[in-house]
């Protein structure tokens, strides 16, 4: 055992992996070595001012954080194998949104895993995809309250249609919805439009056992 452990322990020392050692796989990420990190670098965001436009903040912040992320010299946790003694430096992450394809992946599989195990249930659902005249596209982009609004009257007419298809009025039914705000195209361009996902069933609010599938008419209601 003690030898072992000194050969991991040297191996460690030498940056090498130990053969058994279940993170052999992983390899740390290097974002500067992408062509995105080169054509955000290249491109940079002092030239314009001296055109007469001036980005939101936000966005640039954006930027700079993707410039920073995973790379040790801005940060880094250290973290060490209690059986193996295998040692690793784990570079911060921006976490943000925007521009980072890694931290945006990690964001887009969470939260699919959040909604497929402990939000969504168990039955059929329908994508709606929603999208706006450009005027309401600029509209969103710079004041997210009125798309809460927009969103909310969205809500109310999907709930109508299926409530009507199903046989029910609005105020005997009980359903929701998950809705994703995505604000770009595949261009990259402006585009503010919705996914959502309501079930394509409805539960009435008051009854024993009701639930059926909307656009069966009111013959499929339940006992």
């Amino acid at each position: 055992m003690a030898a072992q452990g000194r050969a991991a322990d040297a191996s460690t020392r030498q940056g090498k992996l130990p053969v058994d050692s279940p993170t052999r796989a992983t390899a740390p990420r290097k974002p500067v070595s992408t062509g995105w990190w080169s054509s955000i670098t290249r491109h940079s965001l002092r030239p314009w001012p001296s055109r007469g436009k001036v980005l939101p903040a936000y966005v640039e912040r954006e930027f700079e954080a993707y410039l920073k992320c995973g790379r040790l010299e801005h940060g880094f946790l250290r973290v060490r194998c209690e059986s193996c003694h295998f040692e690793r430096l784990v570079a911060f992450s921006c976490k943000k949104r925007g521009f980072c394809p890694s931290c945006g992946a990690r964001r887009m599989a969470e939260t699919a895993a959040l909604l497929a195990d402990e939000v969504l249930p168990a039955l059929p659902l329908r994508q709606w995809v929603v999208s706006f005249p450009f005027a309401l596209r600029f509209l969103f982009a710079s004041r997210p309250e009125a798309l809460a609004k927009a969103l909310e009257v969205i809500y109310r007419l999907l709930v109508t249609h299926l409530a009507h298809k199903a046989g029910f009025r609005c105020k005997e039914v009980a359903t929701g919805a998950v809705t994703l705000v995505q604000r770009f195209g595949s261009a990259l361009n402006l585009h503010i439009h919705l996914h959502a996902l309501p079930g394509r069933r409805v539960r009435a609010a008051f009854g024993r056992r009701a639930a059926l599938q909307a656009g069966e008419g009111a013959g499929a209601r339940g006992a």
